[in-house]
């Protein structure tokens, strides 16, 4: 099989196959035929993410949008595309969606709404599923019809995510719900969500929690805003009473959902390694030393040659996940050494984003440098690093499964749940 070397959208040089160049090409030549390259400068990408408040008539335009636009790359056989082409996939390989995702990237094409559902979602329905689930909704979901949530974490329960206690209860071929969950990422523009809940109070923690496929259109389910400092508000919490939920939307088996979420939770680290964690590359932080005249300062000129560094570092991470994964692996802990590296990047850019900025990092939306994007970046630096589980969940992660140190004592993981303290 002969091979071609072509440049990524990425900047990088990277080796495919014949048959990946012959993709690479198609993608761009669609690309260029449908849409419109992504300006560097201020343009309508860093306006709307340097937005400071929520329109509803305005989100749900580009929720609308969104789903639009996925149809398009839907019909034109670029959705799922290491999907097989049962559940309306391309049937291709994931090199071949990584090129889609570095070529696509590079226009004004926003399907971020989608990023939970092809992201998270969609993998675990194909490890985990019923035939039926798969066909009901793997096709859907990379048509754009139904947007997904993640329903995992409670205010009860912090990073302890099995200390969840949101109860399902069978009832004859359904199940009745009664919970809340918090920090649901679009959860108020979603059709449907995944969902933790306690099925078995009388075994250790882990042991009793199963996984649902929710419709967030229930009868019971109410979503609540919550607006965040930087003023926006698309994570949400969400109050569950008396939601019926069928037999039939039960992921992976009954008290088996702990084992179901791992893959959705590695799934997510990936997801936010592979992105970097945030909208804002390298070449935006040098323009952006270059307009406030501070390049020559020997600091800041090392800590964006440590930026580079670790965006590189970073970039290496990403080709090792989807290493393993092109070998047929499931994602393990080296996702979580990209989840950490991408956390302590984020903070390390966000001090150096504000120390350019100088005294202009104090203004805010149309008074700043971008319309106020890099400050909302800087805000939203936390919603990043919380999320997929915390810098100190990571480290236990590494220390216990790559390094081998022996964990710390946790009665709470092997008593019944019912006997454990709780908030």
């Amino acid at each position: 099989m002969s091979e071609a070397k072509q440049r990524s959208g990425s900047g990088a040089i990277e080796t495919n196959t014949a048959e990946d160049a012959e993709f690479r090409a198609e993608a761009r030549a669609w690309l260029d035929a449908n849409a419109t390259l992504r300006r560097v400068d201020a343009d309508e990408f860093k306006r709307r993410w340097a937005a400071t408040k929520t329109d509803p008539v305005e989100e749900r335009a580009h929720a609308d949008l969104c789903k639009v636009w996925q149809r398009r790359i839907f019909d034109a056989g670029f959705a799922g595309i290491a999907v097989p082409r049962e559940y309306g996939g391309r049937g291709g390989t994931r090199n071949q969606h990584r090129i889609w995702q570095q070529e696509s990237r590079r226009y004004d094409i926003d399907t971020g709404l989608f990023s939970v559902g092809h992201g998270m979602v969609l993998p675990t329905i194909l490890a985990h599923g019923t035939e039926w689930q798969k066909e009901r909704f793997v096709r859907a979901m990379l048509r754009g019809d139904e947007v997904w949530c993640q329903l995992f974490s409670e205010p009860g329960a912090g990073s302890d995510l099995a200390g969840l206690t949101t109860r399902a209860e069978r009832d004859g071929d359904e199940w009745v719900v009664n919970g809340q969950k918090v920090w649901n990422s679009y959860a108020h523009v979603a059709d449907y969500g995944i969902l933790l809940t306690r099925t078995n109070w009388d075994v250790p923690k882990h042991r009793g929690i199963t996984y649902f496929l929710v419709d967030m259109h229930s009868p019971g389910l109410e979503v609540r805003p919550l607006r965040q400092m930087t003023g926006v508000a698309h994570f949400n919490e969400t109050f569950l009473s008396d939601v019926r939920i069928p037999d039939a939307h039960v992921l992976g088996g009954v008290d088996n959902g702990w084992a179901v979420a791992q893959t959705t939770l590695m799934n997510e680290r990936d997801l936010i390694g592979g992105a970097g964690g945030s909208g804002g590359g390298f070449r935006d932080l040098v323009e952006m030393a270059s307009h406030f005249a501070c390049a020559g300062d020997a600091r800041i000129r090392q800590q964006l040659a440590a930026s580079f560094t670790r965006t590189k570092i970073l970039e290496f991470l990403g080709r090792r996940t989807r290493a393993a994964l092109a070998a047929g692996k499931v994602p393990g802990p080296e996702v979580s050494v990209m989840k950490l590296a991408v956390s302590e990047h984020l903070a390390l850019n966000g001090d150096l984003m504000m120390a350019m900025q100088g005294p202009h990092g104090m203004l805010y939306e149309g008074d700043a440098y971008e319309h106020g994007y890099w400050q909302q970046q800087f805000l939203g630096q936390w919603s990043v690093r919380l999320g997929g589980g915390t810098e100190q969940i990571q480290r236990n992660v590494l220390g216990e499964r790559v390094l081998g140190l022996p964990p710390e004592p946790r009665p709470d993981k092997t008593e019944p749940f019912k006997d454990l303290p709780r908030n």
